[in-house]
């Protein structure tokens, strides 16, 4: 969570911050408020015997690394390199090493295991892991040596990778760096050497990324932060380095679950194709929007082709949520008899993907990374793995679940605190979904404070409207518009 720096005004006044009650949040989902005794001596001992240079983990900390967070983060999860190379691109990646400090079967092991990963609210985290070893030695902050799993990609001329290899390691990470810091650098002509690769293999991943269908919603994302002693709801911008630096954590993933498929054992997240009634809707709501669809184009080309903002790239977003639907973690083992899934692909992301890469925040990663380092080593799976892999998918989806509702409530509750006062007032909005035959509510999008909510009788979507706000209720997050006109014309042509 980042702060804004904005000030709301409303009629030449500055508006009271709004105070949700957070800890209201943590008791409704049965948050834990910290970690079992047991839990946290086997996490000291741990962290008192951080791994060093050995057999089985080499000398890296010569390689050129930085990390990019957001601005504050501790629990520092990656760190990178991105060089050119005479025949393409070398990625040096480096990853939290979660299995140098998590002993199998142990009382921290069992806690992570019941958790599922951290949950983030506004005002503090829930973390997967004591804060020794999640924000201190476990994470890839710039004090000092870590152990880490190295992946080392090389990449041919467009970008494509040719070879993988991956490793445990001791690194040093040269810099923490923020977002919108190393895009002002990059503006300013003076990227940290670490990243000199960085932009030209993004937009050359992404590129790739729209030939394989991949489908980017690019919906606005919502923020709370800290104002004025209270809070506040903002859009969060993503910066074109941020984009670029998810396509290598996009591309280790990729290459996580190909090695996990080669193998027959591993565990994907994957996302089913679109059923043919959703993607005959979207096509039926593009139309109606005016959005052009060329021959033979996919649903990824034609968002691609959107622009940034306006009521009609917004609806058309909205409405591509429907083809993001099914989401699953896909355990197997092909020699225990658990064949590899019949759909391996994920639409997000076009190709089949494995969580490999956020290991300090989310359980999963440290199975599928545990997987690929006996896989590429030749190794025998050891039981404790083997044995762990069926469970985790319904751990990884109720943790997932918990997660969204709590991230949602927080953004509701805040949005309604910001509202409460101006129960009767008129908006202008952007309908995202319209209202139903029967009476259905639709959604629609306010840009000033930027707020997500039900409306009814509203027009279809793609078009402003004025609406009447009828309900804010701090407690429950609850919000409800009534249209109050009929729809003003949409404020741009189709693109």
């Amino acid at each position: 969570v980042t702060g804004s720096g904005a000030v709301n005004e409303r009629n030449g006044e500055l508006a009271a911050p709004a105070r949700p009650d957070f800890g209201a949040v943590r008791a409704e989902f049965g948050l834990p408020a910290g970690f079992p005794p047991e839990v946290l001596a086997e996490a000291e001992q741990a962290a008192a015997a951080a791994p060093v240079v050995g057999p089985d983990r080499v000398d890296a900390t010569d390689l050129p690394l930085v990390t990019i967070d957001p601005p504050g983060a501790r629990d520092l999860d990656q760190a990178l390199g991105v060089a050119r190379t005479a025949d393409g691109f070398r990625v040096h990646y480096a990853i939290a090493d979660l299995g140098a400090f998590v002993r199998p079967g142990g009382p921290l092991d069992g806690e992570v295991r019941r958790r599922g990963q951290t949950v983030y609210l506004p005002d503090g985290s829930v973390p997967l892991h004591p804060p020794v070893l999640s924000e201190r030695v476990a994470s890839l902050l710039p004090d000092g040596p870590r152990p880490a799993v190295l992946w080392t990609v090389e990449l041919d001329e467009e970008a494509e990778p040719v070879a993988v290899d991956v490793r445990r390691a001791v690194v040093r990470s040269l810099a923490q760096l923020d977002y919108e810091g190393v895009q002002a650098d990059h503006d300013a002509g003076r990227l940290h050497p670490a990243l000199a690769g960085l932009p030209e293999l993004g937009r050359l991943r992404r590129a790739a990324a729209l030939r394989r269908g991949a489908v980017e919603l690019e919906m606005p994302e919502q923020e709370v932060a800290p104002e004025a002693g209270g809070w506040t709801v903002h859009i969060r911008r993503r910066a074109a380095v941020e984009q670029w630096n998810e396509q290598v954590s996009l591309l280790t993933g990729m290459a996580a679950a190909r090695i996990m498929l080669d193998a027959g054992v591993g565990l994907l997240r994957s996302l089913p194709a679109p059923e043919p009634g959703a993607l005959a809707e979207f096509r039926r709501t593009a139309a109606e929007l005016g959005v052009p669809w060329p021959e033979g184009a996919q649903p990824a080309e034609v968002l691609a082709g959107l622009g940034e903002s306006g009521a009609v790239p917004l609806a058309l977003r909205r409405a591509a949520t429907s083809l993001l639907r099914g989401a699953r973690y896909s355990a197997f083992d092909t020699a225990a008899g658990v064949a590899i899934p019949g759909d391996t692909g994920h639409g997000g992301i076009g190709a089949p993907y494995a969580h490999v890469t956020a290991p300090l925040r989310r359980l999963v990663d440290r199975f599928g990374t545990e997987v690929c380092l006996a896989v590429t080593a030749g190794a025998e799976l050891p039981d404790w793995l083997r044995a762990a892999l069926p469970a985790l998918p319904e751990v990884m989806a109720a943790s997932d679940v918990l997660a969204a509702k709590v991230g949602r409530a927080c953004v509701d509750r805040t949005e309604a605190a910001l509202l409460a006062d101006r129960i009767g007032q008129e908006f202008e909005v952007v309908v995202l979904r319209g209202s139903g035959p029967g009476g259905e509510p639709g959604e629609v999008f306010l840009a000033d404070p930027p707020v997500l909510a039900r409306c009814t009788g509203i027009p279809r979507a793609g078009r402003s409207a004025r609406v009447r706000l009828a309900e804010a209720d701090p407690a429950t997050g609850r919000i409800a518009f009534l249209a109050a006109a009929a729809a003003l014309p949409a404020s741009e042509p189709a693109p």
